[in-house]
């Protein structure tokens, strides 16, 4: 899942710095968290800050924009105009393109100024499911790696051009949840069987984890070599360190995303559930919703999404 980093933020700052509040469809939390409207009902599985707003992607290839206004649908049907469900997403470091990326193949790069999409979608007239999505580099010019439900990680390092696409497996075959780089070719790369890659190259990737962890792994964090933060089922956290791996339970719920700076972050997960990482300790922070939460994105504005078009913001 995708997120922001603190040099991503001060490049996005003059840009994030939306007005926090918007029109609420239920009373804000006790620790901050407001719901705000959307316009849509469907299950927003993803979202990112870019250079001009923050965006969310959705069911039915919509793609959402954060305006001064509220929420705004910006996209419709996705890349190929088949309407297929959106999963991923991810920006250029300028945060000027957003990348999307779903079902049946679907690839985008979207121009978050101008409006413009071009299709990359079916590299190599591939169409699994793709998860998500990583982007390094400039608009434009960026190295692409694009993980799907077979278990294989599709990388162009000529921003997605037709015939500069290439794929590897780098396990067995389960399905890639996430992936996540905090290099231009360095990154993470989890799997539906209770696995973490990492690759210091974008081509050649290594296992590292995780042993006996008994959890489905749905959210990763990448912000180095030797920082990576993993969240799954039962209420999983997984930390780290360059040499072992820290376990940690928080309860009962499912957590589908998790992005951490420092000893600062958020996962989100089922029944609304949000907490807190403040000094390295995790607390529980309350919402004013039931519905699942699949992806946060923080910044000057935290935002989670997710089921029935729920949309968090703090």
């Amino acid at each position: 899942m995708t997120r922001l980093t603190r040099r991503s933020t001060l490049q996005l700052a003059g840009a994030s710095l939306v007005a926090a509040t918007l029109p609420a469809t239920a009373s804000a939390s006790e620790d901050g968290w407001t719901a705000v409207e959307t316009p849509i009902d469907s299950t927003l599985h993803d979202v990112a800050s870019t250079a001009t707003n923050a965006h969310a992607a959705a069911e039915g290839g919509t793609v959402l924009e954060r305006t001064d206004a509220g929420w705004e649908v910006v996209l419709q049907g996705g890349p190929t105009g088949n309407g297929n469900d959106l999963y991923g997403v991810d920006v250029t470091d300028d945060g000027e393109r957003l990348w999307i990326v779903g079902a049946s193949g679907a690839i985008g790069e979207y121009d978050v100024g101008t409006g413009d999409l071009v299709d990359r979608s079916a590299p190599n007239d591939y169409t699994a499911n793709f998860n998500d999505v990583a982007v390094t580099g400039p608009a434009g010019d960026a190295d692409v790696y694009v993980a799907d439900d077979s278990g294989s990680i599709h990388y162009s390092f000529q921003n997605g051009e037709e015939g500069t696409w290439e794929y590897v497996v780098p396990g067995s075959g389960a399905g890639l949840k996430a992936i996540e780089f905090f290099g231009d070719r360095a990154g993470h790369a989890i799997d539906t069987n209770g696995r973490v890659y990492a690759t210091d190259d974008g081509v050649t990737w290594n296992a590292i984890g995780i042993e006996d962890a008994d959890s489905t792994f749905y959210g990763l964090d990448s912000d180095a070599a030797d920082d990576v933060t993993v969240s799954g089922g039962n209420a999983s956290i997984f930390e780290y360190d360059g040499s072992q791996w820290v376990p940690e339970s928080l309860g009962d719920a499912d957590f589908f995303d998790v992005e951490t700076d420092g000893d600062e972050g958020y996962t989100v997960g089922s029944g609304g559930v949000i907490f807190e990482l403040d000094g390295g300790e995790w607390t529980l922070n309350q919402t004013p919703v039931g519905e699942n939460l699949t992806a946060v994105a923080d910044g000057p504005v935290a935002i989670a999404v997710g089921s029935a078009g729920t949309v968090l913001e703090r």
